[in-house]
């Protein structure tokens, strides 16, 4: 039985609904729930059930491991889904799937890790004929056969697929380093390990196939998360100023498009309505100021359309 006929047999009537996948446990899985929750996406889930049907759009949530879902949308058998950029990279299909955006959360580093209490081991050209443990095997692969300069078929680093606790190998004598996934580096340093290489920056991405059955639903799923994006991002800032300094206040807040102007009942004054990133919001209020804006607020967006 093929993947597609798996799927199937599981939905007899999804038809007429665009198959979404998500992770069903791991770390992006709790973000992923609040994502869909913020975009709209009204669905039950039963316990123990990895099918949900959304009872607000023609949408059937398909929950599979992170690491399956690349491979099911490039394969066609999902339409949408959501997974680790690392998960793309290592399955190999980055060219049998579009990625629609990058989604912020999630973020990590897949980093070459050695024993940090051997000096000789610094970098990693210095692991290059050692042995590597990792459950990233392509991507490993591929680095260590491009620090060796030759074909991964030719190179002399010994790389093994171990699925779970990889961190443990330098520690049991299986391994000289190891590749794997970093968050904040507590367990690494916990192991005594330290990073020497880092071969990929991650996140979590949404992506489709390169042939959707439901291009305009997707598309509408996009522009959602996009917006549920841009409000995590942005704040809506409002202030007063004197028109004669209204070309300095728009310098400094000149939003994602331009700033909207209204005119105040008292002369020679206007209201400035701007959209302002939240990392800089404090330096920004406090420019204003300087530049003699007054009755500067602040407002939280909650959703928006770019």
């Amino acid at each position: 039985m093929d993947d597609s006929t798996y799927i199937n047999a599981s939905l007899p009537d999804t038809s007429d609904r665009m198959l979404f996948a998500v992770p069903k446990k791991g770390r992006l899985y709790d973000q992923c729930l609040s994502l869909l929750t913020n975009i709209g996406i009204e669905f039950n889930r039963k316990p123990r059930h990895d099918i949900a049907l959304v009872s607000n759009l023609p949408i059937a949530l398909v929950f599979l491991p992170a690491a399956d879902i690349a491979t099911y949308v490039a394969k066609g058998n999902i339409d949408l889904g959501i997974t680790g950029l690392d998960i793309i990279r290592e399955s190999q299909t980055e060219n049998d799937v579009a990625e629609l955006m990058r989604l912020g959360f999630g973020k990590c580093k897949l980093q070459v890790q050695a024993p940090a209490a051997i000096k000789e081991v610094r970098d990693a050209r210095d692991l290059v004929g050692k042995r590597i443990v990792t459950s990233f095997i392509n991507l490993t692969k591929q680095r260590f056969a491009e620090l060796e300069g030759v074909p991964v078929e030719e190179m002399t680093t010994q790389v093994r697929f171990v699925s779970g606790s990889v961190e443990a190998a330098c520690g049991l004598g299986l391994a000289d380093g190891i590749v794997d996934l970093v968050e904040s580096g507590d367990t690494m340093r916990a192991a005594g390990l330290h990073a020497v290489d880092t071969v990929l920056d991650t996140e979590s991405v949404l992506i489709t196939n390169r042939h959707p059955r439901f291009p305009k639903l997707a598309d509408t799923i996009r522009q959602r998360v996009a917006g549920i994006l841009m409000a995590r991002r942005y704040v809506l800032c409002q202030y007063n100023i004197a028109r004669s300094r209204l070309e300095l206040a728009c310098a400094i807040t000149p939003g994602r498009q331009a700033p909207t102007i209204t005119s105040l009942e008292q002369e020679g004054w206007v209201a400035v309505s701007v959209m302002v990133e939240k990392k800089s919001l404090a330096d920004t209020m406090d420019q204003l100021r300087d530049a003699g804006a007054t009755d500067i607020l602040v407002l939280q967006i909650a959703n928006a359309r770019v």
